[in-house]
């Protein structure tokens, strides 16, 4: 899955002679926090609401400074580059270009949202297993073996980790409801299980989560 696939062609960019007081309500429309400047197809930044209030609302766009660094991906570029620009500028929308800077849409959070929602590991049936152990004891080979031992499959995990612990967080979503059997081979290999959910209770969690991401977007 690439970048241009999820393109949104509701949100329209910015020209550099639209007011910023068009460009707040613009933002109001589409429940986004920053929307692209383009000029004659060429993508020339990213405005956010602080630029806006810290200049003439009354003035254009095109006399702003930005205080963004003209965040944007390509449209060949996988989604998780696309989460990472997201994530590390904190935007409600990226820009998406061409080869030659073309300007071809946005992505918002809520399109990223909706695919990960959408795929195959989270419609699959199953439950969660969350492990905690050292980093240099992670082997993702080893964990699909002790998975695989009890006749069950990984659907999907992945990890988090802090940069000033020597601890992480593996976790897996497997494709069984019944998760006693596989955590007591887990236990049996001394691994610390952190916690675990059950289809029922994951899927009450993640959709009470959607939906206050959701709630807090629309504000």
């Amino acid at each position: 899955m690439v970048a241009e696939s999820l393109i949104s062609n509701v949100i329209l960019p910015l020209r550099t002679s639209d007011t910023g007081d068009e460009a707040l309500s613009m933002m109001d429309d589409f429940y986004v926090r920053h929307l692209p400047i383009v000029n004659n197809q060429q993508l020339l930044g990213l405005i956010s609401e602080s630029d806006i209030f810290n200049f003439d609302a009354k003035e254009a766009v095109g006399s702003y400074s930005l205080s963004l660094r003209r965040p944007y991906v390509n449209s060949r570029d996988h989604i998780y580059e696309v989460m990472r620009q997201l994530a590390q500028g904190d935007l409600s929308v990226i820009p998406v270009v061409d080869d030659e800077n073309n300007y071809l849409g946005v992505v918002t959070q809520e399109d990223l949202l909706n695919y990960f929602a959408t795929t195959f590991s989270f419609t699959e049936p199953g439950s969660i297993i969350v492990l905690e152990l050292d980093k240099r004891d992670y082997s993702l080979a080893e964990i699909a073996r002790i998975v695989e031992s009890e006749n069950a499959v990984i659907l999907s995990n992945f990890i988090t980790s802090r940069p000033d612990s020597l601890k992480m967080e593996v976790t897996i979503k497997i494709n069984r409801q019944n998760l006693q059997s596989v955590i007591a081979t887990f236990q049996r290999f001394d691994y610390l299980i952190k916690a675990s959910f059950n289809e029922a209770e994951y899927l009450d969690s993640l959709k009470e989560r959607y939906d206050s991401l959701m709630s807090y977007l629309n504000v």
